[in-house]
């Protein structure tokens, strides 16, 4: 993208510059097709679907790694109050409880049916999205939302899955005045990885702050350009 475009274009480089890290990287997980970091992006998945901030969920993803949970045999080993005080630690108190038992049901399922990798959801899908966000909704605590946000942080490694631009993010998009159409947003977004461009919008959907920031940075470029 260049600064030199039109406005949404203007809005866009300001959106992906300022706000395009995916959350998974914000999490601090190195996203790759291996069973851990996926297994740690579905987790993340579970508590950002909660309605508890962003930052929160975030920053237990984190501390769940920390405390050794890191793969569904070290959750589903782990006790009940294991799991709850390491939510706690990362700030994920009003959910803890229940949050726990999800998380130590979901290990046991991805252990006893996909042999605790969830690569393997993705074979049984054989490419079918139908198919696999159904899967992904067998894992508890896993519902609609979280599902898009498995696979909007997954595109990056399961090409199959992108473009995901799910509802979230054409909210984003349209809060800033930019198309709700995935393909135009695509084009207007230039070389931008689908996954990035998707985070983005989602922050600016969740964010009155983001949306200001960028409508600002994209009149200031016009103020400049003129």
């Amino acid at each position: 993208m260049s600064g030199k475009g039109g406005k949404a274009e203007r809005v866009l480089e300001a959106l992906v510059s300022d706000h395009g890290g995916t959350f998974a990287e914000e999490a601090g997980i190195r996203l790759r097709n291996t069973p851990q970091p996926l297994y740690r992006t579905l987790v993340m998945a579970c508590l950002l679907s909660a309605r508890i901030r962003g930052s929160v969920a975030l920053a237990t993803t984190r501390a769940l790694y920390e405390a050794g949970l890191r793969d569904p045999r070290r959750m589903a080993a782990a006790s009940w109050q294991e799991r709850v005080d390491a939510l706690g630690r990362g700030g994920y108190r009003r959910y803890d409880e229940r949050t726990a038992t999800q998380l130590g049901d979901g290990a046991e399922l991805l252990l006893d049916r996909w042999g605790g990798d969830p690569r393997r959801m993705r074979e049984a899908a054989d490419g079918d999205l139908d198919e696999l966000r159904s899967l992904l909704r067998e894992v508890p605590g896993l519902g609609p939302a979280g599902v898009d946000i498995f696979l909007r942080e997954v595109q990056q490694v399961w090409p199959e899955v992108a473009p995901h631009l799910d509802e979230k993010a054409l909210e984003g998009a349209a809060r800033l005045g930019l198309p709700k159409k995935p393909d135009r947003l695509l084009k207007l977004a230039g070389h931008t990885e689908p996954a990035v461009l998707s985070a983005a919008l989602v922050r600016a959907a969740l964010d009155k702050s983001v949306v200001d920031d960028c409508l600002r940075q994209a009149r200031e470029g016009h103020s400049k350009a003129a």
